[in-house]
């Protein structure tokens, strides 16, 4: 088989590793089998995405919708290199999956509004798949309605008409869409579990995503909250691509 490939822009070693063995958790995959490209430390390069099954892009502390004032010359880079990446992916309609800052990325790439309007605090949150959703052949495997972690400053709020939305939430209503047949994202985050969302939390505390001030609480409603649901979109996605 072809191995997938999961790229990633964390800088905080720790978060990086567990956001990794996560990856190959929930995606079933054996760590040989996920290759791992950290785009924030080396450059995408011209990869040949023949030789993957698929492709995964990770959620990240990058925002797109940031003034271009405001981000680091290696932010700039990696959307640069993602957009190149995201052209080919597209005209090919190769497998991909983008996480949170990959809904951001990809739908900026396909001419989305991705801005403020529909940031969401750091907490489980309610799913439901929409028609096309509940249609579409990943996104049709999970229960029409469903928890998920989010925690997000930026979303779509305008979408183009060929982007097909498959997921909405009370508070932001692009949660997931695909282009074409084979490309997706989500902006909830598939990958993380109670303890993985706490680690998070702890490791974000002071970046605007929640309230510093409400920590405990916090933690204690994520590690109660059951997302095992939401974490079938991995493993639907490498089982439907897996060649």
């Amino acid at each position: 088989m072809k191995p997938f490939l999961l790229i990633t822009t964390r800088d905080d070693e720790r978060i990086a590793a567990e956001e990794h063995a996560s990856y190959c958790t929930l995606t079933g995959l054996l760590p040989e089998d996920l290759s791992w490209l950290r785009a924030d430390q080396q450059p995408l390069g011209d990869l040949d995405i023949d030789q993957y099954s698929g492709i995964i892009l990770a959620g990240s502390p990058f925002t797109v919708s940031e003034p271009e004032e405001s981000k680091s010359e290696n932010e700039r880079r990696v959307e640069r290199e993602l957009a190149a990446l995201l052209d080919r992916v597209l005209e090919r309609d190769f497998p991909f999956l983008g996480i949170c800052y990959g809904i951001g990325t990809i739908g900026t790439h396909q001419g989305a509004t991705v801005d403020r309007t529909y940031g969401e605090n750091t907490q489980a949150t309610r799913i439901s798949l929409t028609p096309e959703g509940l249609g579409d052949p990943l996104f049709g495997e999970l229960p029409a309605e469903f928890d998920a972690f989010v925690g997000h400053k930026e979303a779509i709020s305008e979408v183009p008409p060929h982007l097909a939305v498959l997921a909405s939430s009370p508070g932001c209503p692009v949660q997931a869409f695909r282009v074409g047949r084979n490309v997706y994202a989500t902006q909830f985050h598939p990958e993380l579990d109670g303890a993985a969302m706490t680690t998070r939390i702890h490791a974000y505390m002071n970046h605007g995503y929640f309230d510093p001030g409400e920590v405990d609480a916090l933690i204690e409603r994520v590690q109660r909250a059951d997302v095992r649901a939401s974490q079938m979109v991995l493993s639907r996605f490498t089982e439907q691509y897996l060649r």
